[in-house]
């Protein structure tokens, strides 16, 4: 499973509740891409959230 690496940002899990209290196992995953980006001056394949791409916190290459 993907994981952002500037935010640290990753699947989480917990429980779906429905009207009548039955619970089933349910999981958010983020929207993580992999994206070309300058990192240290080298250019690397990163996988990255869409949240930290639109706050500019990732130089694309």
């Amino acid at each position: 499973m993907a994981k952002c690496e500037i935010c640290d940002k990753e699947v989480k899990f917990a429980l779906q509740v429905s009207h009548s209290n039955r619970k089933s196992n349910r999981t958010w995953k983020p929207n993580v891409k992999k994206v070309r980006a300058n990192v240290d001056g080298t250019v690397k394949t990163v996988n990255v959230c869409t949240k930290c791409l639109r706050s500019n916190k990732v130089e694309r290459a």
